[in-house]
């Protein structure tokens, strides 16, 4: 096993070197020799937070086995272009859940572009563009003519159209990297760019196009995550519901009232902060969530339930691993993470509504 790159993973009050460099090495021994990266081992993989462990590996320069990750995808991708919900530890023949989710099978792009930049490889872009172009093509088959993205397709093929705010949130970033990776193939796709403006107009002017999940946190900073909402606009989302959410030494809560905070959704919205200059907020928050590390893995547990001081669920998550390496790198100016978060060479699409 390599030794992590981890000097643009220090972080006062987060991160050592060494504590990085056990992070990473926690989520290596959770990924399969096939590439697959699970939850945890017993526990299932999703394609959405598969790739974001993968892009955490190519943060810390593990870019061999970040490579493995996306093609575990492409190997084990349906022939419409999709992936399904759920796969037992990782096993492609044993899917738990046969439903296929378009924000997670549109999140392959963002990984693949973030990869590329972190590599330069242009190989490797060739051979993950077959799979990048069939998944975005298949999540487009479910966009309504607002603009949003149906949640999914069901086991039967049904296509569920309600829309999820975060999920189309996550669409519309993956959307502008799968356009990022089109140009720099010099293989343009302005039905994609129409589909991207088409998703930012909707995500920024219509809000009843989409269920009405405002208890969840998600809803709250993903719109500005996914870079849907920008400047003054994200800043004040941002601030509008920063107390309805953020405890205080904490971190953030999945949902309220309940009393529960998130390990993943902390580093999603330190994240989502640094992308609008909020540096020093960002670093609070993951100051904050240090009490949900493991120190005898690195790795971080998915809750913690704060009324009666409880770790809940007791499962430490690649995933929440991997969301918080992403918060630190952005926040340590690794340019790949640097590019893909804060949209450095990201076109916006054509937004009816907006100039940028």
């Amino acid at each position: 096993m390599t030794t992590p790159r981890t000097e643009h993973l220090v972080l006062t009050g987060v991160l050592t070197a060494e504590e990085a460099a056990q992070t990473v090495r926690g989520i290596l021994d959770v990924q399969r020799a096939d590439g697959a990266i699970p939850w945890f081992r017993g526990h299932h993989l999703d394609p959405w937070d598969h790739t974001e462990a993968a892009m955490a590996l190519d943060a810390a320069g593990e870019h061999e086995a970040a490579a493995r990750a996306y093609e575990w995808l492409a190997r084990h991708q349906n022939q419409d272009g999709s992936w399904y919900a759920a796969y037992a530890d990782g096993d492609a023949a044993d899917v738990t859940d046969r439903g296929r989710e378009t924000n997670f099978c549109a999140y392959i792009a963002v990984g693949v572009w973030h990869h590329y930049l972190a590599t330069g490889d242009d190989g490797f872009l060739d051979r993950m563009w077959p799979s990048v172009f069939a998944a975005v093509e298949f999540v487009l088959e479910l966009q309504r003519p607002g603009g949003q993205i149906g949640w999914k397709r069901e086991e039967d093929g049904r296509a569920v159209e309600d829309a999820l705010l975060t999920g189309s949130s996550s669409v519309h970033h993956a959307l502008r990297c799968a356009l990022a990776i089109a140009e720099e193939r010099d293989e343009p796709q302005p039905d994609w760019e129409l589909a991207v403006g088409a998703l930012r107009h909707a995500i920024r002017r219509h809000p009843e196009r989409f269920l009405d999940k405002d208890r969840y946190s998600m809803d709250w900073y993903y719109p500005v995550l996914g870079g849907a909402l920008t400047g003054t606009e994200a800043k004040e989302r941002i601030e509008r519901d920063w107390d309805r959410f953020v405890v205080p030494e904490l971190g953030v809560r999945c949902v309220v009232p309940n009393p529960w905070v998130t390990g993943g959704e902390s580093a999603e919205l330190a994240l989502a902060l640094w992308t609008v200059g909020e540096s020093d907020r960002a670093l609070e928050i993951l100051q904050s969530i240090q009490h949900l590390r493991d120190p005898a893995t690195g790795l971080y547990w998915t809750g913690f339930v704060f009324d009666s001081r409880a770790i809940w669920p007791e499962e430490l998550t690649s995933w929440t691993a991997g969301s918080l390496l992403l918060a630190v790198a952005a926040l340590g100016g690794d340019e790949a993470t640097c590019a893909v978060f804060g949209g450095d060479r990201l076109p916006f699409g054509l937004d009816p509504d907006c100039c940028q």
